[in-house]
Formats: structure tokens, C-alpha cells, sequence
């Protein structure tokens, strides 16, 4: 079992959720395009929700951005985008209302990973044993965990 098949409670939700601060304070700037800020609104009750999660993949020129969901199977924020489109996206100083969104199949989301296994292979050694994913790129586990792995990309509506 994963660190990240249970959603943080106490302190770590707490540091976790520290971003979204400052992101509120239109300080998105100072994380980069390392983690993205996206509102949208509860399958429930509509209320609007927000969340702060890493992204493994971002690409200025579409300009498209790849998260993946941790924290369980299905995150209540993927959830909640399955059943409505998101309210907005922030990703360092930018802003994205009501962005273009799909989600990834697990062949795309292999690719992914093990791009960012590459491009962040420190990261990556720490990551990988919390999140359950296999540590190399050859390990024969990949398809499993990509099946199992949720993602989804984001672009601004054009």
C-alpha cells in the first residue's frame, strides 16, 4: 500500500494545502510551473473547491499542462472535474478560466511519468516509493500502474 492511498489529515493537510494561499494572494509565481492551483465545484453541492497539485508535465508551447491524481484512486478534485469542467486553472502568473481539460489514457499516462522519472530523477527516487510507482523505466509493473494512475491535462479554452 502507498503513503498516498489515504488523502493527508492534520499537519501534512495543512502543508499541503499552504499554496493555495498563495495562489489566493496572486503569488503563483514564486512555485513556478511546478504546481498548479485549480478551482472547481463539488459533484454535490456545487460549492466551489480548491486544490493545489504537482504537475509532471508542461508544455509552453500549446501551452498544455499534465497533473496527475494522488491521494487514492480517485481523488474527490478528479471526481468532482469528471462531473463538472473546472472554474479556472492558475499555473505560475498565468490564469486560465473555465480551461479545455481531458483525460489521459494509460499509454499517455506512462509516457509521462517516465518522462518526469527522467527529467527528475532525484525527485522521482523520493516520489516513486510514496506514490507506489516503480522506480526505472523498464520495471515490467509500468502498465499496471499507468492503468491504475489517473491524469489529466489542462489548456486554456481557445
Amino acid at each position: 500500500m502507498a503513503v498516498t492511498d489515504r488523502k493527508p489529515r492534520g499537519a501534512l493537510r495543512i502543508l499541503l494545502r499552504a499554496p493555495i494561499w498563495l495562489y489566493r494572494a496572486r503569488l503563483g509565481w514564486l512555485v513556478g510551473h511546478r504546481l498548479l492551483y485549480l478551482a472547481h465545484r463539488g459533484r454535490r453541492t456545487g460549492a466551489r473547491r480548491e486544490v493545489v497539485v504537482e504537475v509532471v508535465s508542461y508544455d509552453p508551447a500549446v501551452p498544455e499542462v499534465v497533473v496527475v491524481a494522488a491521494w487514492g484512486k480517485n481523488p474527490d478534485w478528479y471526481r468532482n472535474i469528471q462531473a463538472a469542467p473546472a472554474i479556472e486553472v492558475r499555473l505560475g502568473g498565468s490564469r486560465w478560466p473555465e480551461p479545455d481539460h481531458r483525460f489521459l489514457e494509460s499509454g499517455e499516462v506512462q509516457e509521462v511519468l517516465v518522462a518526469y522519472q527522467k527529467a527528475h530523477p532525484s525527485a522521482w527516487k523520493r516520489l516513486a516509493p510514496l506514490l507506489g510507482f516503480p522506480e526505472t523505466p523498464t520495471d515490467p509493473r509500468w502498465p499496471e500502474v499507468a492503468e491504475k494512475t489517473r491524469a489529466m491535462a489542462f489548456k486554456p479554452t481557445r
